[in-house]
């Protein structure tokens, strides 16, 4: 079986690049809104969509190690990515576009030109305190104790985003889509961090091949349908 992995590509631009929670979020809603996708057909404005071919792709990814890479692309990059299928997501100040899978050694050019390492992006200083997420909240918990690049991160959020998919049934499904399949990203505080990864919910272990020690739990995944016989937290 040929190995794939899922291109998501940030845009950011010299000028204006986005705050590093708005681009987590959208790479983490773009995983679930092309599963969705594949599976139910759903259309969401900025897709660019192939059909069938596509969704054997993605059946075919999901059935392997789910591996995501993050690329950054501005101006013209930004453009050509766009052209390619593909649906773009866009939380406040972030842009991001996920295609359907590719060879892991086979990337179209127009994406395989674009860098990948080095992605990195801050929170301006009023993003100190953000908003309590709320109890509907699908909520991604960010590991306190670990450095990663935003690129590293938004990877991350994409594999809490798909956790939290594959937890979810058809209602739990149909009520997070009417959401826009929307996700909170927060770093939580170690002490709230050791209380979740003991807590039974979804934890997200990074296999290693780049920045952190492989089996690092990266995310504690939460959403209302994983809380099940889960304490208060």
């Amino acid at each position: 079986m040929t190995e794939r992995v899922l291109p998501l590509v940030v845009r950011i631009e010299r000028a204006a690049p986005p705050r590093r929670t708005d681009a987590l979020e959208a790479a983490a809603t773009a995983v679930p809104r092309l599963l969705d996708h594949a599976e139910n057909g759903h259309e969401w404005d900025g897709d660019e969509w192939d059909g069938d071919e596509w969704d054997r792709e993605i059946a075919e990814w999901q059935d392997g190690r789910i591996r995501k890479v993050v690329r950054r692309a501005r101006g013209a990059e930004w453009r050509r990515a766009l052209a390619l299928p593909g649906i773009t997501v866009a939380v406040r100040t972030a842009e991001v576009r996920v295609h359907p899978p590719v060879p892991l050694d086979d990337w179209p050019r127009d994406l395989a030109r674009l860098q990948v390492s080095g992605t990195d992006l801050a929170d301006a200083p009023d993003d100190a305190v953000p908003p309590e997420p709320g109890p509907d909240d699908v909520v991604l918990w960010v590991n306190p104790r670990l450095t990663m690049t935003a690129g590293k991160a938004m990877a991350q959020a994409g594999h809490g985003a798909q956790f939290a998919w594959w937890g979810a049934g058809e209602a739990d499904r149909a009520a997070w889509r009417g959401r826009g399949f929307a996700v909170r990203v927060r770093t939580a505080g170690p002490g709230r961090w050791d209380a979740l990864a003991a807590s039974g919910l979804p934890v997200v272990r990074d296999a290693g091949f780049t920045e952190i020690e492989p089996g690092s739990a990266t995310i504690v995944v939460d959403a209302p349908w994983l809380r099940a016989g889960v304490p208060d937290l």
